[in-house]
């Protein structure tokens, strides 16, 4: 029988930090060239699983697989082909915006262009602009592209448009639809119910460090009884019973 390696491969993850439980039992199955969301509120472990898969944490028990590879046994090869934007950048303040994209092209054999990646994420009049200088959602745009520098296969990304004005919002959406048709695969951690509506194939909902809810948005907001996904989202975190009276 021929099987299909999924694009990222998560199995009975877990993780706990000084005895509390940050993540429980996670298990995802993302194909090649889907767009895949997870959810959950702060605390719910959507970053302490992301950092699992791309190989920035370890976890107690499980296995992680992309694109086949080991993140921590593999992480020369995987640094190839997954591109990560976390929520928090923590670059060179004193680095120029073109200074960082000629610093993180270097480490690949065929990255993109610089003028490319600043069309991308709208940042061509920012290219002699100090990292310390750009505001925050500026900076956030700057690791979307840092992320994408080296034409990834599989990109992570955390609190997408977290610090976007409206119009900056519409126009990551634009590059993620880009990445979409290039056929990426892309892991997006998200609060933002319109965000994941409007971008994601498939969603994962994770509440108290466990998978509560997965499939296509209309999948859940049915299965949880809801009208709309931002409903279904409050339902199925309920932490407190329904009154029965």
């Amino acid at each position: 029988m021929i099987t299909t390696e999924p694009a990222i491969l998560a199995e009975g993850l877990a993780k706990s930090y000084r005895g509390a439980v940050a993540v429980e039992d996670v298990s995802l199955r993302i194909e090649e060239g889907e767009t895949f969301g997870l959810l959950g509120a702060n605390g719910a472990g959507k970053t302490t699983t992301v950092e699992m898969i791309a190989g920035l944490g370890t976890p107690d028990r499980g296995r992680v697989r992309v694109l086949g590879l080991d993140p921590r046994d593999d992480r020369a090869q995987l640094r190839q082909v997954l591109g990560v934007q976390l929520q928090h950048a923590v670059l060179h303040d004193a680095l120029q915006v073109g200074e960082l994209l000629d610093l993180y092209r270097s480490f690949y054999p065929d990255p993109r262009p610089s003028a490319e990646l600043l069309e991308l994420v709208d940042l061509e009049e920012h290219r002699r602009t100090r990292f310390e200088k750009l505001s925050g959602g500026q900076q956030q745009r700057l690791s979307v592209a840092l992320a994408l520098a080296g034409r990834p296969r599989v990109v992570i990304l955390d609190e997408l448009t977290t610090g976007l004005d409206p119009k900056a919002r519409r126009r990551m959406w634009g590059t993620i639809d880009q990445l979409k048709r290039d056929g990426v695969t892309i892991l997006l951690v998200s609060h933002a119910m319109e965000e994941v509506q409007r971008l994601c194939d498939r969603v994962a909902l994770l509440d108290a460090g466990g998978v509560i809810a997965e499939g296509t948005p209309p999948e859940v907001v049915a299965t949880s009884g809801a009208a709309t996904l931002d409903d279904a989202f409050v339902r199925l975190t309920a932490r407190e019973p329904e009154d029965t009276a």
